[in-house]
């Protein structure tokens, strides 16, 4: 091998090992989030079979078991900013639907979200087509979905990070937590601008959670293969001049290089 050869591979593999730590440090980062999922279902999970233990059916009024934990979660995880559990549909015997959801106002006060979903009324009635409830339905895995504005709980643009519930009788709704693409994008952004390409991060749909590329904007959707296939890869691939690696445990591929343009916005 000649000596040029020789640091051109030298210098891929350099490149491929800041990538690699590039995505565990991201993945790190939204660890201690889906912690805070991963608590709230199990405090429902628990709570659905006590509830179950006693013969009958959960009300909406049991989810009220779930607040200390709630608050406890928002108060201690840097990066979320609304936590909570929401129902499928027919779960609760009294109501159609229903979020135990709360959230940290601007003043850090903790408040509920008081949500009209009344059917007759309400717009957003029926949640169960939004990403982040139908995501970890339909696949049984949790999920990032976003960032969109948050027209639901903040009018924030932001990340909802969620995970299948499931009770004795199958999947019981979602447990979730949000988190503000600005606190997201400071996290992250640092990361990203220390790889000598650019770089952009991207859920299994393609949509760009967090870039540092100016051709693939937050929001957007980017062009390529199967995300959700290299999300269950263990390592990076290459794929027409990009690197994409998996970022170590939470669904999201850091996406490096390549020229490719955003697919769109839809």
């Amino acid at each position: 091998m000649s000596r040029s050869a020789g640091l051109a591979v030298a210098a891929a593999a350099g490149g491929s090992r800041a990538e690699e730590r590039v995505a565990a440090r991201v993945g790190l980062a939204l660890e201690a989030v889906f912690e805070a999922v991963a608590e709230t279902g199990a405090d429902t999970a628990a709570l659905l079979g006590r509830v179950r233990s006693r013969g009958r059916r959960p009300v909406s009024a049991d989810l009220a078991a779930l607040r200390p934990g709630l608050h406890l979660r928002l108060r201690r995880a840097e990066l979320v900013s609304g936590v909570g559990f929401v129902a499928a549909p027919g779960l609760l015997a009294d109501v159609p639907g229903r979020l135990e959801w709360w959230q940290v106002a601007a003043g850090g006060e903790v408040r509920p979200l008081l949500l009209d979903l009344d059917p007759g009324r309400s717009a957003y009635a029926d949640y169960t087509h939004w990403e982040w409830f139908a995501l970890p339905r339909d696949t049984g895995l949790r999920a990032v979905a976003g960032p969109y504005v948050d027209y639901l709980c903040s009018d924030e643009y932001s990340l909802t990070l969620s995970a299948p519930v499931h009770g004795a009788d199958g999947f019981a709704g979602v447990a979730a937590a949000d988190v503000y693409l600005r606190h997201f994008e400071a996290a992250v952004l640092p990361l990203l601008r220390q790889l000598p390409r650019a770089a952009h991060l991207v859920n299994a749909r393609g949509r760009v959670a967090a870039s540092a590329d100016p051709a693939h904007l937050a929001g957007s959707l980017t062009r390529g293969p199967d995300f959700a296939a290299v999300l269950k890869g263990a390592r990076g691939v290459d794929d027409g001049g990009r690197r994409l690696v998996p970022c170590r445990g939470v669904p999201l591929v850091l996406v490096v290089g390549g020229s490719e343009g955003p697919g769109g916005g839809g």
